[in-house]
């Protein structure tokens, strides 16, 4: 039986195609058994199926090659990006039309290789942040489906998060590609404006619109980028942006003023912004903390003034013409780009203000990047239900800045192996600061720890202790483990415990220590036989690493279980 990770990753794929052990066909047989596992989900407009890929199956070569970077690898489309010969509904079924040619950008991608599997859901018009403003079924989260995906890129995201892709597109003009991210625990990428080639994207806002890309490792979505980008000039949105490169910023900017967190999951969110920030300290780069007020005063020009005409000079018409058959809380925000008062003094007013935003923004990011929590809480989908329009501003606090402001961002989260709250931060940065956006990126994650338990020789003030502490690792206090391990004296020398899970055991003492990730690699390797490392449950609910025992060293030796340590 042919294995398949539970998310799919570039460096999983390449490998299985070169050593063999999987072809393209097996692999999209598998995305297209989980799309239907999935179903409920509403995850997809036109969803994968075998017809449909076979073509581009086909005509890859035999086996890949340099000249095919993306050889095999799945990757899903928002339906507001066309992909020839699939309909693009934006998310309306009676806007629906069948394009005769690729978007830009898919056509870049489908020419080195990359496989189209499907469209996938969406807020409607791409107007949303919430995953939920869609007749083609409101997204679940990836996690717990009775929360919001996200959106408006809300299928892409969840495709990739439940391991139908391997990366995604969506659009972002005011956070729709990066809210997805942090609530699927995926990274997001938003290029500059105009980087990456809008042509055969249904607009939102046309000046302000970015196509961008969602994808389980940080890896994947610099390759895409490489292979995304590039002056269109065919198209007059398109921008010619120089290769980035690589540099950490002088400094890491933070908000000075309390942020403002919501929902039920409130105190979470806090607590995981500020488990952020320390690890951004602990990066070796200046922190300042700065007023950040003024991005909140841009953003609200995107939505609360005449700069949302934009939307209903390109929709408009449509809208005139099916009133009534649009999902009704996306008419009534389109038709709020038809308000009377909206005159052209108006919006040279608001351009005039937007200017000095953006010469202000420039002085603040000069040679720094700008971190922010990508969205401070969430909701379930029914209480969005219940207030659509507040809920859905709410979640672009920290977000909607970004485009006006011609910033950059990349969606990064907190904790990459969460499983049940994801969070996440957005690191900003000025157009042309791409590669330092993406190092920053790079660097947050080399500071990312993880908790693991130990029950022997490595607890605090014991002789191994001195094992994780030279790796970086740091004490965070003692705890104990679910009532179902069984602990043992090993015959071993030095003489050691080990702890076996036994469903008719006891709760057993642990220590708790946050280690690198980047190091853990390095600790398993001092782990002698008969000792694993494993996945244990805590008292608590939550699961960690830690160490176990074979069975056959515990069956020989003695049982200290009612003692609870060793």
């Amino acid at each position: 039986m042919t294995y398949f990770p539970t998310k799919l990753s570039f460096t999983w794929l390449k490998g299985a195609y070169l050593r063999g052990e999987v072809t393209p066909e097996q692999v999209m047989q598998e995305i297209t058994n989980r799309a239907e596992q999935y179903q409920e989900y509403n995850i997809w407009i036109t969803a994968p199926d075998m017809a449909g890929m076979r073509s581009y199956i086909d005509k890859l070569p035999k086996t890949p090659s340099d000249d095919y970077p993306l050889w095999g690898i799945p990757f899903a489309i928002k339906d507001n990006i066309d992909l020839a010969g699939v309909s693009t509904t934006a998310g309306c079924p009676d806007y629906g039309y069948i394009p005769k040619e690729n978007a830009a950008v898919v056509e870049k991608l489908i020419a080195a290789g990359a496989i189209p599997v499907g469209k996938t859901n969406l807020d409607q018009f791409a107007t949303g942040l919430v995953g939920t403003r869609s007749p083609y079924g409101e997204c679940c989260n990836s996690f717990q489906p009775e929360l919001i995906s996200g959106g408006s890129s809300s299928g892409s995201a969840v495709s990739v998060a439940l391991g139908m892709a391997a990366f995604s597109l969506g659009t972002d003009t005011a956070g729709s590609g990066r809210v997805p991210a942090a609530l699927n625990a995926l990274f997001g990428y938003k290029p500059p404006l105009g980087a990456w080639s809008t042509k055969g994207v249904v607009p939102a806002c046309a000046s302000l619109d970015c196509i961008t890309v969602f994808a389980n490792h940080l890896e994947d979505i610099k390759q895409i980028n490489t292979v995304a980008r590039g002056f269109d000039e065919s198209f007059c949105w398109s921008r010619e942006y120089a290769k980035p490169v690589g540099r950490l910023p002088k400094r890491i900017i933070l908000p000075k003023e309390e942020l403002k967190f919501f929902g039920d999951y409130s105190d979470i969110f806090r607590t995981k912004w500020e488990k952020a920030v320390e690890r951004i300290k602990s990066m070796g780069i200046t922190v300042e903390y700065l007023d950040c007020t003024m991005f909140g005063k841009a953003a609200a020009l995107l939505y609360d003034g005449p700069l949302v005409a934009e939307r209903w000079k390109d929709l408009g018409d449509f809208i005139e013409a099916h009133s009534g058959k649009i999902f009704p809380v996306t008419e009534e925000i389109l038709r709020s780009g038809n308000k009377p008062e909206y005159t052209a003094a108006s919006l040279y007013d608001a351009m005039h203000q937007l200017a000095e935003f953006k010469c202000e923004a420039s002085r603040i990011l000069k040679d720094s990047v700008l971190v922010m929590p990508t969205c401070t809480g969430t909701f379930t989908r029914e209480q969005v239900r219940m207030d659509p329009i507040a809920a859905n501003s709410m979640m672009g606090l920290y977000t909607n800045h970004c485009n006006l402001l011609d910033l950059c961002g990349a969606a990064v989260p907190t904790e990459t192996s969460c499983k049940k709250m994801p969070f996440g931060i957005t690191i900003f940065g000025l157009s042309h600061m791409e590669g330092m956006v993406l190092e920053t990126a790079d660097a947050f994650l080399n500071q990312e720890t993880m908790e693991i338990a130990v029950c022997g020789l490595h607890k605090k003030g014991y002789p191994l202790e001195s094992q994780l502490m030279e790796l970086g690792a740091s004490y965070t206090g003692p705890s104990r483990t679910a009532d179902c391990y069984q602990l043992y004296r090993l015959d071993t020398n030095p003489v050691k415990p080990g702890m076996v899970r036994d469903e008719t055991g006891a709760s057993i003492n642990v220590d708790i220590y946050e280690i690198p990730v980047k190091q853990f690699g390095k600790f398993m390797r001092q782990v002698p036989e008969p000792l694993t490392i494993g996945t244990i449950a805590l008292h608590d609910g939550r699961k960690v690493k830690g160490f176990l025992c074979e069975s056959y060293a515990a069956e020989a030796g003695v049982d200290i279980t009612s003692r609870k340590s060793f």
